[in-house]
């Protein structure tokens, strides 16, 4: 039988999609013909190579509404000629030409909802974006009945929402054969990316009362806000910022660090009902992370305890914390233990039978 052909939407960065290389190498893996589509930037490098095909779209804008409109259009008439039988549009802003191109061809469309889109902080701190936003949400995701989501609190916003009832697909990390090796050197690590609302203004200046060194991996909206912070609280020699770092390059600063970071700021829903990628890699490394209590985090931590959870992020409440596991090293040691363990069960390949089983029974009527 003729590999079935599916093309995934994004708008990240291909290279550094680390959730969406391992949904595709997964399908890839099973048999599906996987097509990754994104953006091309003025400075995009050069695609990795992957088991699956890769095509950037180029655009002029970089951002805004204008750079939405071009890659709108661009992706509507690549995926309206494109050979292919199933396209799944990952999050709201690819989900308008994936929604209207399957229905003109009359192919099969899934929804990757990693984000509750409208209740971004970008979003709904600006009236007439937000409007926008929701309007495309109620006017499309009703007509994606099939999809899946990264935890069970965004599932069931999507089931109040729209009324489609999503499975849950967590961005768990693949599980490999790990022994906890010796850290020398104790250095906090952030991964991901820098954006408004991931507590940089708190973790900073925290910073000023913690014996160690933050290393930041990742870029983002809020990049050179927080190199100016570092700055302003005299921390550059403890604040090192990397940029982005490929995934093969990250896995090294995840394994050698002390402790994760995996905070957000409670200012949107989106925000409060999150369930981060890098919890699950800090939990595969068996690095211990100040993380924030909200639901999800709780959940898997009421299972296995693998980080400290905190209620508020105030930099005294971060910086307590953070010195509390680089000092109490029974509490430490326990943390790591535990991760040992939860690895075993929050892993991709528990996830990607769920993912299989998605993509499955697209075609089975």
């Amino acid at each position: 039988m003729k590999a079935k052909k599916i093309v995934c939407t994004v708008t990240n960065d291909l290279n550094y999609d680390q959730r969406m290389i391992r949904i595709c190498t997964t399908l890839a893996d099973a048999g599906y013909d996987v097509t990754l589509v994104g953006l091309k930037r003025k400075h995009s490098k050069p695609l990795i190579d992957r088991p699956f095909r890769q095509v950037r779209l180029p655009i002029i804008a970089e951002e805004g509404k204008l750079m939405y409109a071009q890659y709108w259009l661009s992706l509507f008439f690549f995926l309206l000629f494109r050979p292919l039988d199933a396209i799944c549009a990952i999050d709201l802003d690819t989900i308008l030409p994936v929604y209207y191109v399957s229905r003109i061809r009359g192919k099969k469309r899934v929804y990757d909802a990693h984000e509750i889109f409208t209740e971004l902080r970008e979003v709904i701190t600006r009236p007439a974006v937000h409007k926008m936003w929701l309007w495309i949400g109620r006017h499309t995701v009703p007509h994606f009945p099939v999809g899946y989501t990264i935890g069970a609190a965004y599932a069931q916003d999507f089931r109040q929402k729209y009324g489609v009832v999503y499975k849950v697909v967590r961005n768990a990390t693949i599980l490999r054969p790990f022994t906890i090796p010796a850290r020398p050197d104790k250095y906090i690590l952030y991964q991901g990316a820098v954006n408004v609302g991931r507590c940089f203004e708190q973790l900073i200046p925290a910073m000023m009362q913690v014996d160690a060194t933050l290393i930041v991996c990742g870029e983002g909206n809020f990049y050179a806000q927080a190199i100016e912070l570092a700055k302003q609280h005299g921390v550059t020699n403890k604040v090192i910022f990397k940029g982005y770092v490929p995934p093969a390059q990250l896995v090294n600063y995840t394994v050698g660090a002390t402790i994760g970071i995996t905070l957000f700021e409670d200012t949107s829903l989106s925000n409060r009902l999150s369930l981060a990628n890098r919890f699950f890699d800090y939990m595969h490394s068996a690095v211990p992370q100040l993380c924030i209590d909200y639901p999800e985090y709780r959940s898997v931590n009421a299972e296995f305890e693998i980080a400290s959870l905190i209620a508020d992020t105030t930099p005294a409440s971060i910086a307590a914390a953070l010195n509390k596991m680089l000092s109490d090293h029974q509490y430490y040691q326990r943390l790591q233990e535990n991760c040992m363990k939860a690895r075993e069960v929050y892993c991709w390949q528990e996830q990607a039978k769920t993912l299989l089983h998605v993509y499955d029974n697209l075609w089975v009527k």
